[in-house]
C-alpha cells in the first residue's frame, strides 16, 4: 500500500466519525479507538519502507545488499508460525 493511499485511508476513517457517535462514547473510549488507529495507520506505514538483507562482501570486494521481499517475509513468517505450534502441540 502506497503512502498516498495510507494517508487517504487514515484521512476517510477520521471523517467517518460524525459528532453523534463521538457524543455516545466516553472520552477514554474516544482515545482507545483513537490510538488503535493511529497504531494500524504506523504498522501499514511500516510495512511500505523497503528492507534489506545483511550486507555481503563478495572476494573482489563489492558489496551486495539485497532488498527482501514483502510478500515472502509475510509467507516465511506464517510458515515459522506453524512450525513453531507443531513443535508446541508435540
Amino acid at each position: 500500500m502506497s503512502l498516498k493511499a495510507l494517508l487517504a485511508a487514515a484521512a476517510i476513517a477520521a471523517l467517518a466519525a460524525t459528532p453523534a457517535a463521538a457524543q455516545e462514547k466516553s472520552p477514554e473510549e474516544l482515545a482507545r479507538d483513537g490510538l488503535g488507529k493511529l497504531l494500524s495507520a504506523l504498522e501499514l506505514f511500516i510495512d511500505t519502507i523497503p528492507q534489506y538483507e545483511t550486507p555481503e562482501i563478495l572476494p573482489n570486494g563489492d558489496i551486495i545488499i539485497r532488498r527482501i521481499d514483502p510478500q515472502r517475509r509475510k509467507q516465511d513468517e506464517a510458515e515459522r508460525e506453524k512450525q513453531e505450534k507443531r513443535k508446541d502441540s508435540i
